[in-house]
């Protein structure tokens, strides 16, 4: 695996930002890459694994189940396969889901709350000869009061180098991912949040447009859980269903984290109300690396798919028959003025025609 490197510019000469990126994904889906970790000289590379213990051998990556108040201890293996002596930093850190959906721990600088502040390493540095390999132990305590689910995070080494060239300096990061579950109630849960779904069709009524739906996944409970997605949408009545193909599974997410979907649909006809169905299925991974599928989560919104150029002939027919209603209205409104003006002069042209009688 090779390690990763992010670059800042600064400014000023004589202070050098130190910085690094953090694992990549080869590093959330394996633990630790089959090859060395060159250093952008070549002159420097190093490899990490994991020791043989009574924990396993050859283990990808580190995965523990401990209750609160237990207590862990394992080691990482560093070679240096280079030919100089190779000075590393040793540190643990939190993980995080990225938005590209891979696995990440914190920089250094950045404060963990949980694995990251449980494991304590036996030393902060290690010393590697050439072609030699150094064991570094460390110990992992979890706090009585700790709450019951999943942890991610990991256990790193790193190189600081200057680069002169661009005036930098570059963090190289190699470590191994450590996931563990804490014992107690696992309520394993995925929400389905803020669904939405939006038409856009073309001018010709007949014809079908696209229709968009976005809405975020949010692990609510207190295990790590990836997914199975399901969309479609549909007219009244559940008529000329479309059911979107080939969704990407969402990653791992840890709990408390989010993920935001966007599932375009073709082909949706313009039946005025659409209903857009969201179906997630958790799926729970054990120690033992077996996935069980939990119970469907499912939600529905509405929306708008309106065939605009029916719609403004509707508008333009309603708009007529409007007109011709007001318009025959105030013709028998004036009808009936002057039919009652008729009548109010007859009645007073035959009241002037009667004469008093006299006696």
């Amino acid at each position: 695996m090779q390690p990763s490197v992010t670059r800042w510019k600064t400014t000023t000469a004589v202070l050098l930002r130190t910085t690094a990126l953090s694992l990549l994904a080869a590093v959330a889906a394996a633990g630790v890459g089959a090859g060395p970790a060159l250093a952008a000289d070549g002159n420097v590379a190093w490899t990490v694994r994991t020791a043989s213990n009574s924990y396993g051998e050859a283990r990808s990556s580190y995965s523990y189940n401990v209750n609160p108040g237990g207590s862990v201890e394992d080691a990482m293996v560093v070679a240096n396969r280079g030919a100089a002596p190779l000075a590393l930093s040793v540190y643990a850190a939190d993980g995080f889901t990225t938005d590209a959906g891979q696995l990440d721990l914190l920089s250094k600088d950045k404060k963990s709350v949980a694995i990251g502040a449980w494991v304590k390493p036996n030393a902060g540095s290690v010393v590697v000869q050439p072609g030699k390999t150094a064991q570094v132990p460390f110990k992992i305590s979890v706090p009585d009061n700790a709450t019951p689910g999943d942890y991610v995070g990991g256990i790193l080494t790193t190189l600081t180098q200057a680069d002169q060239a661009e005036g930098i300096n570059v963090d190289r990061r190699l470590g191994i991912r450590i996931k563990m579950r804490v014992g107690g109630d696992l309520k394993p849960n995925l929400a389905i949040e803020d669904l939405h779904v939006k038409y856009a069709g073309p001018s010709n009524p007949f014809s079908k447009g696209d229709a968009t739906i976005t809405y975020k996944i949010h692990n609510v409970g207190n295990a790590a859980l990836s997914g199975q997605q399901a969309v479609s949408v549909s007219g009244p009545f559940g008529l000329l269903r479309v059911r979107a193909k080939d969704i990407a599974a969402p990653p791992e997410l840890l709990p408390g984290e989010s993920w935001n979907v966007t599932v375009p649909l073709h082909g949706v006809a313009p039946v005025v109300s659409l209903a857009a169905t969201a179906t997630l299925t958790p799926l729970l991974t054990d120690a033992s690396g077996s996935t069980t599928p939990l119970k469907p989560v499912q939600v529905t919104a509405h929306g708008w798919a309106l065939p605009w150029l029916l719609v403004l002939a509707l508008v333009v027919l309603i708009a007529v028959l409007v007109g011709a209603y007001l318009y025959r209205r105030r013709n028998r409104t004036q009808r009936k003025a002057r039919e009652d003006a008729r009548v109010r002069d007859a009645v007073e042209q035959a009241l002037r025609g009667q004469e008093p009688r006299t006696s």
